[in-house]
């Protein structure tokens, strides 16, 4: 787990950043808001993430993939340093593949579907493999 703000997650997370790094003590101690926090919290746990890529690297032999869930800011991969750092760490060490997950909710209507194109594309510049995936859930019209 990537995300310092997640409050619940749903899976076992071999590595979370919440460990080391509270993102509220961060928007307290700097005068940050929730965004500024969570970027800050990114760039900060990246100045250790060669440690997060030997841990990543010692379980290569045993698993089959790593998944790296990241903050829903996009943020983090179209300027921030801690973005470019994790996903070009990432594409040292295996084939990488970044996932824009579109949620649905947030697509009924076309200014909002637009808005959220032209985020999936703004990161198609990472030459990296890049998969939009929506999120499924019932939409009632």
């Amino acid at each position: 787990n990537m995300d310092p703000a997640v409050t619940y997650l749903p899976y076992k997370a071999n590595l979370d950043i919440r460990k080391s790094i509270n993102y509220r003590d961060l928007m307290k101690k700097h005068g940050l808001g929730p965004n500024g926090a969570i970027l800050t919290s990114l760039n900060l746990f990246c100045t250790n993430f060669e440690k997060t890529m030997e841990i990543i690297d010692k379980k290569k032999d045993s698993v089959d993939q790593v998944v790296l869930d990241t903050p829903g800011q996009i943020e983090v991969f179209t300027w921030s340093a801690s973005g470019n750092i994790i996903a070009n760490s990432l594409a040292k060490s295996a084939p990488t593949v970044l996932l824009y997950v579109v949620d649905l909710a947030r697509c009924q209507n076309p200014n909002s579907f637009m808005s959220n194109m032209l985020f999936c594309c703004s990161i198609l510049s990472v030459s990296y493999t890049h998969l939009t995936l929506p999120t499924i859930y019932s939409v009632q019209i």
